[in-house]
């Protein structure tokens, strides 16, 4: 049985890399960006209760899954339904050139031009995930992998194999 979470970065490659293992595999998708964002603007968290009863509805719907995104308050829900992780630990200027590559998101966009008018605020972002102590920081990530018991993966690149 394949329950897998990928986490890492914005531009570390988790969309790419988990719509490779659902292709693959079989396995069903959630793209934590989905379920943690309130329709507001400026966008705003739900509240974890929210998310959680999505991610728990997700999973108890599907036997086989791959959950992505960078939250790993929301992943640490849901960890102990996994069997696998993996961590993508990619230097911070690759995450930047891969987020600077991006093709349009249109779940996340509703164009092309609007997901390009947020470039400068992500690559921002991008840029302090080793100095945050957030949920989405490396620092929390490093503590998410560190202290789960099943089989994990760290890639410091996205051409290491999986």
């Amino acid at each position: 049985m394949h329950n897998i979470l990928i986490f890492g970065n914005s531009g570390s490659g988790k969309s790419t890399l988990a719509s490779q293992l659902s292709d693959q595999l079989g396995l069903a998708h959630l793209d934590l960006d989905t379920i943690a964002w309130q329709p507001t603007t400026p966008p705003q968290r739900k509240p974890i209760a929210e998310s959680r009863a999505e991610i728990d509805a997700f999973i108890q719907t599907h036997d086989q899954w791959v959950i992505e995104g960078c939250y790993s308050d929301l992943l640490a829900l849901c960890s102990s339904h996994a069997s696998e992780m993996i961590f993508l630990n990619l230097p911070v200027a690759d995450c930047i050139a891969n987020a600077k590559r991006r093709a349009w998101e249109p779940h996340k966009y509703e164009s092309q031009e609007a997901q390009d008018a947020n470039l400068p605020m992500l690559i921002d972002w991008i840029a302090q995930y080793t100095e945050r102590q957030d949920t989405f920081s490396q620092t929390a990530h490093q503590q998410l992998y560190d202290c789960f018991q099943g089989k994990k993966t760290m890639l410091t690149s996205n051409q290491d194999p999986v």
